[in-house]
């Protein structure tokens, strides 16, 4: 499965967003991508959480949301795209990802289960945390490929009920507020959730200010494969192969030898 992550900065303007998703989708199609993957917020997006992020939600069968389902067939391709969408509390709204198949059919929709409060930031003043469990799994060609979102990736147990449900690669579309030490804290989670659980990771950010950029994949073991700068709209292009991940289960057998399993709360 080939897999493209477009790096970019969202604004305040969803029609100029809309735009920059289809021109970089297009790009990713001319690499043969599979699957084409974009931030966290990309539909709408500012360096500072406010009410206009509320005011600026869609529901999932709005036009901005529709025209993202269009692209999918017009390039024969699946899309993974950060939206703003409205939740039954009329002061916040949700912060989603929509996982949308070749045939423009929605494959799964993930609500993030981790609100970023931390660092100053306070995310749960503005969205609504989505509902417990393990995130969705989708088959991509030959992948297993589970998606969650920016802060869920601090939190190990959502990657280990994702892997138990046969994830091979965890995509992380993220808007990762700059900060002290936040660079080396998201290459260093990523691999970390690589390792624990012999899975592919790929993270796609929002460029500066809204985020930190450095978009990147790392293999089974914890590789970097593939990484990008700070630069403000970038396509990454890499093959992922399922093998790989069989091909490290056999020298670091973890999830076979842990002791423990993980359950959501009832």
């Amino acid at each position: 499965m080939r897999l493209a992550l477009c790096q970019m900065l969202s604004t305040a303007d969803k029609d100029v967003n809309g735009k920059t998703v289809a021109e970089m989708a297009r790009q990713a199609a001319a690499e043969r991508a599979d699957l084409v993957v974009f931030p966290e917020f990309a539909m709408y997006a500012m360096p500072a959480m406010s009410p206009e992020f509320v005011a600026a939600a869609e529901s999932l069968d709005g036009p901005w949301v529709s025209g993202i389902r269009a692209l999918a067939v017009e390039l024969r391709v699946a899309i993974v795209v950060g939206l703003v969408e409205p939740s039954d509390d009329p002061g916040k709204a949700y912060n989603t990802l929509l996982f949308v198949g070749p045939d423009g059919r929605d494959l799964a929709v993930y609500r993030k289960q981790h609100l970023y409060d931390a660092f100053g930031y306070r995310e749960s003043d503005h969205i609504c945390a989505g509902p417990l469990g393990a995130p969705p799994v989708v088959r991509i060609g030959d992948v297993s490929v589970a998606i969650a979102t920016c802060y869920d990736l601090r939190f190990p147990e959502v990657a280990r009920l994702a892997a138990d449900a046969g994830a091979e690669l965890l995509v992380y579309p993220a808007a990762w507020v700059p900060g002290p030490r936040k660079e080396d804290h998201w290459k260093v989670l990523a691999r970390a959730r690589a390792i624990e659980n012999t899975v592919f990771t790929a993270g796609v950010g929002q460029a500066p200010p809204v985020g930190i950029g450095s978009t990147l994949i790392t293999d089974p073991s914890g590789l970097v494969v593939g990484e990008l700068g700070e630069s403000t709209s970038a396509v990454l292009v890499r093959d992922i192969d399922p093998r790989r991940v069989s091909e490290v289960r056999l020298t670091n057998p973890s999830l076979t030898n842990r002791r423990y399993r993980i359950s959501t709360p009832d």
